[in-house]
C-alpha cells in the first residue's frame, strides 16, 4: 500500500471514528470534543500543501497556534508529540494577540472578539485558519468545526484557502461540506 494511500486511510479512519463518537453532556464532553478537534488539526496537516516560502528549511516545524484561551489543555501537545509530516515535526504555540503571531501554519482561533479584523490581518499569509466560531467561514475563515447530530464535522471555504496560498487535497475536500460565502453589497 502506498504511503499516500496509508495517510488517506489513516485520516479516513480517524474521521470516521471521530464522527461516530457521540458527544456526552457534561464537562467530560467538552474535553472529548477538543480531543477530537486536536486529532483533526493533526490530520489537516497531512492534506494541506503550503508554499515553499512558508518554511525556512525543508525540516522546519509545522507550527500549530491557538489564538485566545486554550480549550485543548495538554491534549494537543500530546497528540503532536513525536509526529512528523513530510519531514516537518510539530510545535504548538499559544497566542493572546494577533500581533504575537510571526510564524504559524495552522491557527485555531478561539477568540471571537474582533474576528473580522483578525482574519483581515492574516490575509496574504499562508496560514490554515480553523475555528468553531459562528459565521467563521462567512467572515473569511478556512475550516470551521460544526456539530451535527452530536458529531464533529467540518466545513471548508476553498476560496479562502486559495487566497492564503494553500492547496487542499481533494481527499480532504470530499470529507467536508464546501461553503462559498456570499459577499454582501
Amino acid at each position: 500500500m502506498s504511503l499516500l494511500r496509508k495517510k488517506y486511510y489513516r485520516l479516513l479512519l480517524t474521521i470516521i471514528y471521530s464522527c461516530s463518537i457521540l458527544l456526552l453532556t457534561s464537562q467530560n464532553s467538552a474535553n472529548k470534543e477538543y480531543q477530537i478537534k486536536a486529532v483533526f488539526l493533526f490530520n489537516f496537516s497531512q492534506f494541506v500543501e503550503w508554499p515553499d516560502s512558508a518554511f525556512t528549511q525543508k525540516t522546519s516545524p509545522i507550527i500549530i497556534g491557538i489564538l485566545g484561551s486554550d480549550p485543548f489543555g495538554s491534549f494537543l501537545d500530546g497528540t503532536l508529540d513525536h509526529e512528523i509530516v513530510n519531514g516537518h515535526p510539530f510545535i504548538v504555540k499559544r497566542f493572546h494577540k494577533i500581533s504575537e503571531i510571526k510564524d504559524c501554519h495552522i491557527l485555531y482561533i478561539q477568540q471571537e472578539k474582533n474576528l473580522v479584523e483578525t482574519l483581515s490581518q492574516l490575509k496574504g499569509k499562508s496560514i490554515l485558519t480553523v475555528s468553531d466560531i459562528p459565521d467563521f467561514i462567512q467572515k473569511g475563515g478556512i475550516i470551521k468545526f460544526v456539530r451535527i447530530n452530536n458529531k464533529i464535522q467540518f466545513q471548508i471555504n476553498p476560496k479562502a484557502a486559495e487566497e492564503a496560498g494553500l492547496t487542499l487535497s481533494s481527499k480532504l475536500l470530499r470529507l467536508a461540506e464546501i461553503i462559498i460565502p456570499h459577499k454582501t453589497p
